[in-house]
């Protein structure tokens, strides 16, 4: 469907007001008068020109302000219609790189990575669900490489058994100290969570970005080992409930990611 502002949108977005709002709108100084905190996704600025250059703007103005800048790279498809001259990921590769060079924090899969960025983690097969943990390592060095201002770089680590059965994880990578850290662990060895009866899996990655701007923005959660695990437990748990939202409370998460995943109730 066609806007009158001439942006292809699905039915849902259409006509709303982020996506016809032109970057003059918003006061960015009065917006971010009492934050700290920015965060962008690839689905925002895939909406029109019109959002995607208020998204650069607001991102550009944070940064500027000394706010954290935090963007996921979920990468669709059937959104990067807005300029009927440029295929779907050369529009949403030219406007995110833009993007990204004010963002601190970046999340993003492989599959967004490879979409947007033209990268790639080697040893991996996202479709097979087959995945190394070293080649994800690698990629957010090559991230870092080409995005020097990135913090944080995280992404989530998927094996896809089946349509019920995943392996879940995640990976923080420090470009400061050139570390990578995962979560869940067994010891000192990454061992993902087994979801072998997974109810639904929308918002598990808006769960995951949530939860790990959450902890980075709680003193006691905000240490990169304790961050990735509280944000990998609770996108787990996501995969447990129905609908786009998270209901677990912070002691479930926090339970998860210490370990107690037996599933006994608590009396």
């Amino acid at each position: 469907m066609r806007s009158p502002t001439g942006a292809w949108q699905s039915c849902d977005r259409e006509g709303s007001s982020i996506a016809l709002f032109e970057p003059s709108t918003y006061a960015w100084n009065d917006v971010f008068a009492s934050v700290d905190w920015f965060h962008v996704t690839d689905i925002t600025t895939a909406l029109s020109r019109q959002a995607a250059e208020a998204a650069v703007e607001g991102a550009r103005t944070a940064r500027d302000l000394g706010l954290t800048v935090s963007c996921d790279l979920n990468f669709r498809k059937k959104l990067w219609r807005w300029d009927s001259e440029s295929a779907p990921k050369s529009l949403a590769e030219r406007t995110m790189r833009e993007l990204l060079g004010f963002v601190d924090v970046l999340i993003a899969n492989e599959e967004d990575a490879s979409n947007v960025l033209g990268l790639s983690a080697s040893g991996s097969d996202v479709h097979s669900g087959v995945i190394s943990v070293d080649g994800y390592a690698d990629l957010a060095h090559q991230i870092a490489t080409q995005f020097p201002n990135l913090r944080l770089i995280a992404t989530t680590l998927r094996e896809s058994i089946s349509a019920t059965h995943n392996r879940w994880g995640a990976m923080l990578f420090d470009t400061a100290s050139g570390l990578s850290h995962f979560a869940p662990r067994k010891g000192d060895e990454y061992h993902p969570y087994e979801i072998t009866s997974i109810v639904d899996r929308v918002g598990g990655g808006d769960s995951f970005a949530a939860a790990l701007i959450f902890a980075l923005t709680t003193e006691e959660l905000s240490a990169p080992d304790d961050a990735l695990g509280f944000a990998a437990a609770a996108s787990c748990l996501a995969y447990s409930i129905w609908g786009d939202f998270n209901l677990s409370s912070r002691s479930e998460v926090e339970a998860l990611a210490a370990g107690s995943a037996s599933g006994r109730v608590v009396r």
